[in-house]
């Protein structure tokens, strides 16, 4: 029988003999208990984390494991302690990480990324951070780009410096809070003025209510919470299509007219 290999996305230190692996090992005559305790040690550092593994099975029954590295975007996800990115990066920041978490991304990503040495790679990493909302140094992540330029951070990068002190931890998450606290103030704003626009605005076409939350600046995602699209007039109705006309038909009681 020739080699065979499974390969699987799981979470970092809890994968189970549950689908994928179990059914895709079960019919290789392996020990799937002892394989699944492999990968969970081999990926107990990236926890919360969906990691790929490759598990490749020869003839003798012979089992390889090798452990690929999780996105980029979900190693900032994890060192920066939030579920998701931010919906709308460009005015809504919402954690800070140090330069030496964005290094240790850029070591494990290492052989993933473009960057042909570690500035290169750090520098990618915050681009990352930067698409998803996440200051690097207490500043939009391009920001620091810029600074790494300027030949800031070149201590840390050069010795690769991963480590943060408890009292640098604490800081990051305070600062995350007082970002959480910030975009829920600004949406609270946001909503009133919204609400506020859409009250006025009573009777009008929902294209022209948009079109004005727009010019407010009101997020999109705001706008498709508090502003439902119209629905489809129910057959019969008044100003409803007849049953089996093209899109855009006129209704048959102005049709004969």
């Amino acid at each position: 029988m020739p080699k065979q290999t499974v390969e699987a996305m799981v979470e970092g230190g809890k994968a189970t003999a549950a689908p994928p692996l179990g059914p895709a090992l079960g019919p290789l005559g392996v020990n799937i208990g002892q394989i699944i305790s492999e990968i969970n040690k081999k990926t107990a550092d990236f926890k919360g984390v969906q990691v790929p593994v490759k598990i490749v099975v020869d003839e003798e029954k012979n089992v390889s494991i090798s452990v690929g590295t999780p996105p980029a975007s979900a190693l900032v996800k994890q060192e920066a302690h939030i579920e998701k990115g931010s919906g709308n990066p460009e005015t809504e920041l919402i954690a800070d990480v140090k330069i030496e978490q964005i290094i240790k991304i850029a070591k494990m990503k290492a052989d993933n990324l473009s960057g042909k040495d570690m500035f290169a790679r750090v520098k990618e990493i915050c681009g990352t951070c930067n698409s998803m909302g996440v200051m690097v140094e207490g500043k939009r992540a391009v920001e620091t780009i810029a600074d790494i330029n300027k030949g800031m951070f070149t201590v840390e990068i050069k010795a690769e410096k991963t480590e943060l002190s408890a009292e640098e931890l604490r800081e990051l998450e305070e600062k995350k809070q007082r970002l959480a606290a910030d975009i829920e103030k600004r949406k609270t704003a946001l909503t009133a003025t919204a609400k506020q626009i859409i009250e006025s605005m009573a009777g009008q076409p929902r294209g022209a209510i948009k079109a004005k939350l727009v010019e407010a600046k009101i997020p999109s995602v705001l706008i498709d919470e508090l502003l439902p699209v119209e629905a489809p007039a129910a057959p019969g109705a008044p100003g409803a299509a007849a049953p089996g006309a093209k899109p855009g038909a006129k209704p048959a009681a102005e049709a004969k007219k």
